[in-house]
């Protein structure tokens, strides 16, 4: 029994003193932040995914206090301090902003320790980052799997790439260095110039053929081969470019999902100068998040193109047994040739609705079927009711009428038979007085008297 109540005090006494490296704040935060840089959790009390981030959040706390970052680390109840959420644009629950001064940085990467202070730690720092020398150049290059790199000195250029790394500090690393910093295989046609380092070489930036630094920059801050999913697909939405995904099964991969798999990556390793301006390739474990995605079942292993901007997809028409397969399949795709399913239109839109919907109810009802049954049960029981109600109400309401109608017939009926016998009765009575025959006498009395008159 002791050392159950020593266990529980210990276990109490390490809560206390993790929690307290967060710092919980108030109203007073909008005065006092802007002398400290922050990452703050924008909470609500009553959200579940708020409590699964809390011990994340103090395990964030305590190793940001441990290694003597200068970023403070705190949460605020979004629900009670609401001026200060909306000052700060939260929208939603859990929040993660880093706050700068008067910049203020939305986290948008996974939710777990190694991810939030890697973030924090990028964002903090300065947005561009000077490399002195070939020794830290090289051990730069080895933390991070893409960099960008200004080379040269004051120019155009250079401010509008401070301008750039200011905006995607959130997603990538930036740095600038003197030519001779470069290793000797890096060679540039001209100064000022912009690389990108990944994938084991390095891609200089040409104004002409890229467009818009900004752009190509957010094209350009991925590897050329990745392991995606449904966040990373979010995150690819702003590059523009259409994914190639290999849906395979790695838990139990297939000799098929193998040979898929390793065709995509050749593609995105050889062919990279005829398609990384417009594709990003990469694979899918599983097939769930894609079926949701399309509103359809795509069978595993198996090759698809999404377009993230405008929620078309394609499928192979034929198998793809060689890489030559695939880049015919790609070009398809690229030229229009290839048929687009799926898409943004009204119908689409609808049946969104209602899968969403359907996927709603069949969740429910699996995780909890008492609850399903109650909440769905119910409604459409009260429902069959008062339709019924109705639709019996009107039956009656008709019957009446019907009934109604025939009695006047009826009775319009009778009415017209009397009137019918009393003009055949008039007629019998008036026929007598006007066709009476005359007898013999009178007929010659009359003829007499008519020649007397001529």
């Amino acid at each position: 029994m002791t050392v159950k109540i020593s266990l529980f005090y210990a276990a109490a006494v390490c809560t206390a003193v993790v929690s307290a490296f967060v710092e919980e704040l108030d109203d007073s935060f909008k005065d006092s932040r802007m002398g400290d840089t922050w990452i703050v959790d924008f909470y609500a009390p009553w959200c579940g995914h708020c409590k699964k981030l809390e011990p994340v959040w103090h395990e964030v706390g305590a190793e940001m206090r441990s290694s003597g970052s200068p970023v403070r680390v705190g949460k605020i109840d979004a629900t009670a301090y609401s001026s200060v959420a909306s000052e700060l644009g939260v929208r939603g629950y859990p929040t993660i902003k880093l706050l700068k001064g008067d910049l203020a940085y939305n986290y948008r990467g996974p939710r777990t320790k190694d991810d939030i202070i890697e973030f924090a730690n990028r964002v903090a720092g300065p947005v561009v980052r000077s490399l002195p020398s070939q020794q830290m150049f090289e051990h730069v290059q080895k933390r991070h799997n893409v960099l960008f790199l200004y080379v040269g000195g004051e120019s155009p250029l250079k401010e509008k790439y401070i301008e750039v790394a200011s905006e995607l500090i959130v997603y990538t690393y930036f740095f600038s260095a003197l030519e001779e910093v470069l290793p000797k295989h890096v060679t540039l046609q001209e100064l000022p110039a912009v690389l990108v380092f990944k994938d084991g070489t390095y891609f200089v930036y040409d104004e002409y053929e890229d467009g818009d630094l900004s752009s190509w920059i957010n094209k350009e801050r991925f590897q050329g081969y990745l392991h995606i999913d449904g966040f990373t697909l979010y995150e690819l939405e702003d590059t523009g470019k259409l994914v190639g995904i290999a849906v395979i099964d790695d838990k139990n991969p297939s000799e098929e999902s193998i040979r898929l798999k390793s065709i995509i990556q050749t593609v995105a390793k050889d062919y990279r100068e005829h398609f990384n301006r417009d594709f990003q390739f990469g694979h899918m474990d599983g097939n769930d998040y894609i079926n949701s995605l399309i509103m359809d079942e795509v069978t595993v292993p198996t090759i698809i193109v999404l377009n993230t901007s405008n929620q078309q997809y394609f499928l192979p028409s034929q198998p793809i047994e060689h890489i030559e397969d695939l880049v015919r399949f790609i070009n398809e795709v690229l030229d229009g040739t290839a048929q687009a399913q799926g898409g943004d239109g009204i119908l689409q839109r609808i049946k969104r609705v209602i899968y969403d919907a359907k996927s709603t109810v069949v969740s429910v009802i699996k995780s909890s079927p008492l609850l399903g049954c109650f909440l769905f049960g119910l409604p459409l029981g009260v429902i069959s009711i008062m339709c019924y109600g109705i639709c019996t109400a009107d039956s009656d309401d008709g019957s009446e009428e019907v009934e109604l109608l025939k009695r006047e017939g009826r009775d319009q009926e009778l009415t017209d038979e009397g009137s019918e016998e009393e003009l055949e009765d008039g007629n019998d009575e008036q026929q007598p007085e006007s066709g009476a025959e005359y007898s013999d006498e009178e007929c010659e009395e009359k003829t007499s008297t008519e020649k007397k008159t001529d």
